[in-house]
Protein backbone atom coordinates (compact mmCIF):
# COMPACT_ATOMS: atom_id res chain seq x y z
CA UNK A 1 0.00 0.00 0.00
CA UNK A 2 0.89 3.77 -0.34
CA UNK A 3 0.74 6.51 1.43
CA UNK A 4 1.17 10.11 0.62
CA UNK A 5 4.25 11.47 2.44
CA UNK A 6 2.58 15.00 2.68
CA UNK A 7 -1.09 13.00 3.31
CA UNK A 8 -3.31 14.94 6.04
CA UNK A 9 -4.17 13.28 9.27
CA UNK A 10 -7.30 15.48 10.32
CA UNK A 11 -10.91 15.18 11.04
CA UNK A 12 -13.25 15.44 8.11
CA UNK A 13 -10.23 15.25 5.58
CA UNK A 14 -9.45 12.03 2.97
CA UNK A 15 -5.91 10.47 3.30
CA UNK A 16 -4.34 10.36 0.40
CA UNK A 17 -3.32 6.50 0.44
CA UNK A 18 -4.19 3.39 1.72
CA UNK A 19 -7.46 1.80 1.03
CA UNK A 20 -10.21 4.91 1.22
CA UNK A 21 -13.89 3.50 0.83
CA UNK A 22 -15.69 5.62 -1.37
CA UNK A 23 -19.51 5.91 0.18
CA UNK A 24 -22.66 6.71 -0.82
CA UNK A 25 -21.34 7.57 -4.49
CA UNK A 26 -18.37 8.07 -6.47
CA UNK A 27 -16.69 10.67 -7.98
CA UNK A 28 -19.15 14.23 -7.55
CA UNK A 29 -22.82 13.51 -6.68
CA UNK A 30 -25.04 13.86 -9.84
CA UNK A 31 -27.72 15.59 -8.04
CA UNK A 32 -25.50 18.05 -6.10
CA UNK A 33 -22.08 18.43 -7.63
CA UNK A 34 -21.03 20.72 -4.72
CA UNK A 35 -21.47 17.83 -2.25
CA UNK A 36 -18.42 15.97 -1.06
CA UNK A 37 -15.77 14.30 -3.82
CA UNK A 38 -16.89 10.34 -3.10
CA UNK A 39 -18.98 10.94 -0.35
CA UNK A 40 -18.70 10.95 3.08
CA UNK A 41 -17.64 7.30 4.41
CA UNK A 42 -14.05 8.34 4.07
CA UNK A 43 -13.81 11.10 5.99
CA UNK A 44 -15.79 10.39 9.01
CA UNK A 45 -14.49 8.45 12.01
CA UNK A 46 -16.10 4.58 11.58
CA UNK A 47 -16.53 2.35 15.29
CA UNK A 48 -14.33 -0.54 15.85
CA UNK A 49 -16.62 -3.69 16.48
CA UNK A 50 -14.71 -6.51 16.07
CA UNK A 51 -10.71 -7.21 16.75
CA UNK A 52 -9.67 -10.70 16.89
CA UNK A 53 -6.43 -12.68 16.29
CA UNK A 54 -7.24 -16.34 15.12
CA UNK A 55 -4.77 -19.19 16.13
CA UNK A 56 -4.05 -19.57 12.47
CA UNK A 57 -2.19 -16.41 12.35
CA UNK A 58 -5.13 -14.57 10.80
CA UNK A 59 -5.83 -10.92 12.19
CA UNK A 60 -9.80 -9.99 11.54
CA UNK A 61 -10.65 -6.26 12.29
CA UNK A 62 -14.31 -4.94 11.86
CA UNK A 63 -14.97 -1.45 11.34
CA UNK A 64 -18.93 0.18 11.06
CA UNK A 65 -20.69 3.48 9.79
CA UNK A 66 -24.36 3.98 10.71
CA UNK A 67 -25.95 7.13 9.99
CA UNK A 68 -25.96 10.19 11.81
CA UNK A 69 -26.65 14.31 11.16
CA UNK A 70 -23.75 14.44 8.90
CA UNK A 71 -24.92 11.76 6.99
CA UNK A 72 -28.78 12.60 7.06
CA UNK A 73 -28.19 15.98 5.51
CA UNK A 74 -26.36 14.99 2.62
CA UNK A 75 -27.84 11.77 1.94
CA UNK A 76 -31.67 10.85 3.48
CA UNK A 77 -30.99 7.33 4.12
CA UNK A 78 -30.58 5.08 6.62
CA UNK A 79 -28.09 2.21 6.25
CA UNK A 80 -25.70 0.16 7.80
CA UNK A 81 -21.95 -0.33 6.48
CA UNK A 82 -19.65 -2.34 7.52
CA UNK A 83 -15.76 -3.26 6.57
CA UNK A 84 -14.22 -6.49 7.26
CA UNK A 85 -10.49 -6.28 7.06
CA UNK A 86 -8.46 -9.52 7.31
CA UNK A 87 -5.13 -10.12 6.99
CA UNK A 88 -2.77 -13.16 6.70
CA UNK A 89 -1.02 -14.13 3.33
CA UNK A 90 -3.64 -12.23 1.57
CA UNK A 91 -5.09 -8.86 2.54
CA UNK A 92 -9.01 -9.09 2.13
CA UNK A 93 -11.40 -6.32 2.50
CA UNK A 94 -14.70 -6.29 2.33
CA UNK A 95 -17.21 -3.20 2.31
CA UNK A 96 -20.96 -4.43 2.82
CA UNK A 97 -23.85 -2.28 2.50
CA UNK A 98 -27.34 -3.24 3.81
CA UNK A 99 -30.70 -0.94 3.10
CA UNK A 100 -31.71 -0.20 6.57
CA UNK A 101 -34.45 2.32 5.06
CA UNK A 102 -38.41 1.96 4.06
CA UNK A 103 -37.15 2.93 0.94
CA UNK A 104 -34.80 1.79 -2.35
CA UNK A 105 -31.42 3.44 -2.67
CA UNK A 106 -28.85 3.76 -5.75
CA UNK A 107 -25.37 3.49 -4.36
CA UNK A 108 -21.78 3.90 -6.20
CA UNK A 109 -19.36 2.71 -4.15
CA UNK A 110 -15.62 2.07 -4.54
CA UNK A 111 -12.50 0.49 -2.29
CA UNK A 112 -9.86 3.41 -3.60
CA UNK A 113 -6.58 1.16 -3.56
CA UNK A 114 -3.51 3.12 -3.70
CA UNK A 115 -0.62 0.49 -4.38
CA UNK A 116 2.68 1.45 -4.16
CA UNK A 117 4.91 0.48 -7.14
CA UNK A 118 9.45 1.13 -7.27
CA UNK A 119 8.19 3.62 -10.40
CA UNK A 120 5.72 4.28 -12.91
CA UNK A 121 7.34 4.24 -15.85
CA UNK A 122 8.42 0.29 -14.43
CA UNK A 123 4.73 -1.12 -14.28
CA UNK A 124 2.19 -2.64 -16.24
CA UNK A 125 -1.29 -3.82 -15.51
CA UNK A 126 -2.87 -7.26 -16.52
CA UNK A 127 -6.56 -8.47 -17.02
CA UNK A 128 -7.91 -5.56 -18.78
CA UNK A 129 -7.18 -6.43 -22.53
CA UNK A 130 -10.26 -5.69 -25.08
CA UNK A 131 -12.30 -4.39 -22.44
CA UNK A 132 -14.07 -1.57 -22.82
CA UNK A 133 -13.25 1.86 -20.56
CA UNK A 134 -14.65 5.03 -20.34
CA UNK A 135 -12.16 7.60 -20.07
CA UNK A 136 -12.88 10.63 -17.34
CA UNK A 137 -10.62 12.87 -19.21
CA UNK A 138 -12.08 13.10 -22.70
CA UNK A 139 -15.59 11.57 -22.08
CA UNK A 140 -15.31 9.46 -24.12
CA UNK A 141 -15.28 5.16 -24.15
CA UNK A 142 -11.88 3.21 -25.65
CA UNK A 143 -11.27 -0.23 -26.15
CA UNK A 144 -8.00 -1.50 -24.16
CA UNK A 145 -5.51 -2.28 -26.25
CA UNK A 146 -2.86 -4.96 -24.48
CA UNK A 147 -1.41 -4.56 -20.94
CA UNK A 148 -1.87 -0.89 -19.74
CA UNK A 149 1.20 1.28 -19.23
CA UNK A 150 1.10 4.33 -17.10
CA UNK A 151 3.00 7.48 -19.38
CA UNK A 152 0.16 9.95 -18.54
CA UNK A 153 -2.70 11.01 -16.48
CA UNK A 154 -5.39 8.02 -16.05
CA UNK A 155 -8.45 8.52 -15.07
CA UNK A 156 -10.44 5.66 -16.64
CA UNK A 157 -13.53 2.87 -15.63
CA UNK A 158 -13.35 -0.37 -16.81
CA UNK A 159 -16.36 -1.95 -17.12
CA UNK A 160 -16.35 -6.31 -16.80
CA UNK A 161 -13.02 -6.60 -16.06
CA UNK A 162 -11.10 -10.00 -15.23
CA UNK A 163 -12.10 -11.22 -11.46
CA UNK A 164 -7.94 -11.47 -11.04
CA UNK A 165 -5.82 -8.14 -12.10
CA UNK A 166 -2.27 -8.05 -11.79
CA UNK A 167 0.14 -5.47 -11.53
CA UNK A 168 3.89 -6.17 -12.58
CA UNK A 169 6.13 -3.84 -11.10
CA UNK A 170 10.19 -5.66 -12.43
CA UNK A 171 10.31 -8.60 -10.68
CA UNK A 172 7.44 -7.96 -8.24
CA UNK A 173 3.64 -9.07 -8.56
CA UNK A 174 0.70 -8.84 -7.16
CA UNK A 175 -2.68 -9.81 -7.73
CA UNK A 176 -6.29 -8.06 -6.88
CA UNK A 177 -9.35 -10.41 -7.05
CA UNK A 178 -12.85 -8.98 -7.36
CA UNK A 179 -15.71 -9.82 -5.59
CA UNK A 180 -19.12 -8.30 -6.05
CA UNK A 181 -17.60 -6.06 -8.48
CA UNK A 182 -17.90 -5.91 -12.41
CA UNK A 183 -16.06 -2.59 -12.67
CA UNK A 184 -12.24 -1.57 -12.34
CA UNK A 185 -11.05 2.38 -11.89
CA UNK A 186 -7.19 2.97 -13.08
CA UNK A 187 -6.06 5.80 -11.80
CA UNK A 188 -2.78 8.04 -11.39
CA UNK A 189 -2.87 12.19 -11.26
CA UNK A 190 0.79 12.22 -13.45
CA UNK A 191 2.78 15.74 -13.18
CA UNK A 192 0.39 18.91 -13.64
CA UNK A 193 -2.77 17.57 -11.19
CA UNK A 194 -0.28 16.48 -8.65
CA UNK A 195 0.68 19.92 -8.26
CA UNK A 196 -2.81 21.01 -7.81
CA UNK A 197 -3.05 18.66 -4.98
CA UNK A 198 -1.79 20.02 -1.32
CA UNK A 199 -1.46 15.93 -0.20
CA UNK A 200 0.80 15.19 -2.58
CA UNK A 201 4.47 15.32 -2.67
CA UNK A 202 6.24 16.75 -6.27
CA UNK A 203 7.30 13.43 -7.51
CA UNK A 204 4.47 10.95 -5.43
CA UNK A 205 2.71 10.46 -8.62
CA UNK A 206 5.94 8.15 -9.65
CA UNK A 207 6.14 6.27 -6.65
CA UNK A 208 1.50 4.96 -6.93
CA UNK A 209 -1.32 3.11 -8.43
CA UNK A 210 -4.86 3.55 -8.09
CA UNK A 211 -6.48 -0.06 -8.62
CA UNK A 212 -10.13 0.64 -7.40
CA UNK A 213 -12.70 -2.57 -7.12
CA UNK A 214 -15.76 -0.69 -7.43
CA UNK A 215 -19.43 -0.47 -8.07
CA UNK A 216 -19.79 2.44 -10.79
CA UNK A 217 -20.99 3.90 -13.26
CA UNK A 218 -23.47 0.84 -14.99
CA UNK A 219 -22.10 -1.24 -12.37
CA UNK A 220 -24.02 0.94 -9.53
CA UNK A 221 -26.45 -0.82 -7.75
CA UNK A 222 -29.64 -0.51 -6.32
CA UNK A 223 -30.24 -1.91 -2.68
CA UNK A 224 -34.37 -2.49 -1.69
CA UNK A 225 -35.14 -2.43 2.24
CA UNK A 226 -33.57 -4.76 4.09
CA UNK A 227 -31.33 -5.95 0.89
CA UNK A 228 -27.53 -5.97 1.24
CA UNK A 229 -24.23 -5.83 -1.06
CA UNK A 230 -20.68 -7.04 -0.67
CA UNK A 231 -18.31 -5.37 -2.62
CA UNK A 232 -14.80 -7.07 -1.41
CA UNK A 233 -11.21 -6.96 -2.58
CA UNK A 234 -8.75 -9.50 -1.93
CA UNK A 235 -4.74 -8.16 -2.64
CA UNK A 236 -2.00 -10.99 -2.68
CA UNK A 237 1.82 -10.84 -3.81
CA UNK A 238 2.92 -13.88 -5.99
Amino acid sequence: MWLSKAAFFQEGKAIRGGIPVCFPWFGKNKENPGLPQHGFARTHLWTVVLEEERGDGVTHIRLQLKPNTDTLSQWAYLFDVTLDITISQALSIALTVTNRDTKPFEISTALHTYFSVSDIADISIKGLEGRVYYDALEAKDHIQKGDILIEEEVDRVYAHPCKTITLLDGDAKVELQQEGSDSLVVWNPWIEKSKQMSDMTENGYRSMVCLETSNVREDSKVLKPTESHTLKAIIQTV
